[in-house]
């Protein structure tokens, strides 16, 4: 079985590689740049860009299982996942495991998500087997999230957010890409071990920091305004914003048993992961 893994330059995809590698498994890594692929025991690089499709096909040959960590955030990343997912289908790719988003779905609040659940879609009508990693907010992002001011800031209400760490996503994706046959079909809803709100984490932020952490809930005026300060293309505001709207909604509240049923161990939460990092994300 060849394993290829997508974006092991990146956070979630070199995880995945390393873990790999450490268990000497043979993979080949893809990515847009080979000079920045890391050197891993039993690796191969490949150059691929999701937004060539002879590259991507050319990459993607003798591949049949692979992992699909979703592109960069951009304008056309639903047309750049289609085209990589045919790629992926013509060059005879036998099961694709893509990190999708928690609560994905045509009309879900956070915008981004609707990408997602598109996606999905389109590889359901394929060909290839399929596995969706559905994870939550990242929890590794929540310390970025205050401000020079000591502040959160977003419109989220007394909603709750069951935040889930790379690691743990990491670790899952290794468990299904290792024995894919038992995971075909299958979606998995990777949260962390609770549902926090904003003002909780500020708080959980502050103890481990030393900050004066606190949690201000916008409106989505404000939200849009503060956000403004940032030159950005309107669906990006979008994005950014809907992910707290998304939460005051409740869309990201639930917590599953997935990371644990994958993986053999408890996902891990805020107060360790900040006890673990020090207090800074990783």
């Amino acid at each position: 079985m060849t394993i290829a893994v997508t974006g092991a330059t990146g956070g979630l995809g070199g995880r995945v590689a390393r873990a790999l590698a450490s268990r000497g498994i043979e993979q080949r890594l893809l990515v847009r740049d080979p000079s920045r692929a890391p050197e891993l025991p039993h690796a191969t690089v490949a150059a691929m860009s999701y937004a060539d499709d002879a590259l991507a096909a050319a990459s993607l040959t003798g591949v049949d299982t692979l992992l699909m960590v979703s592109a960069a955030e951009s304008a056309d990343r639903l047309e750049q996942h289609r085209a990589f997912v045919d790629a992926a289908a013509a060059a005879g790719v036998r099961h694709v495991v893509y990190t999708s988003f928690y609560g994905a779905g045509p009309d879900c609040t956070f915008t981004l998500g609707r990408d997602h659940w598109a996606t999905e879609e389109h590889l359901r009508a394929a060909g290839p087997d399929f596995t969706f990693l559905r994870d939550s907010f990242y929890l590794d992002f929540l310390p970025a999230l205050v401000g020079e001011d000591d502040v959160i800031r977003g419109p989220a209400g007394e909603g709750r957010v069951a935040a889930v760490a790379r690691d743990d996503i990491a670790a899952s994706a290794v468990s299904v890409l290792l024995a894919p046959d038992g995971h075909r079909g299958a979606t998995y809803d990777l949260t962390g071990p609770e549902a926090l709100t904003f003002a909780a984490i500020a708080e959980l932020l502050a103890r481990h920091t030393g900050r004066p952490v606190t949690f201000h809930d916008e409106t989505v005026e404000e939200a849009y305004a503060s956000r403004r300060r940032w030159k950005a293309p309107d669906w990006q505001y979008d994005a950014w914003v809907s992910t707290y709207t998304a939460i005051a909604r409740g869309e990201l509240a639930g917590v599953t048993d997935h990371v644990e049923r994958l993986t053999g161990r408890s996902p891990i939460g805020l107060a360790a992961y900040l006890s673990r990092a020090g207090g800074s994300p990783t």
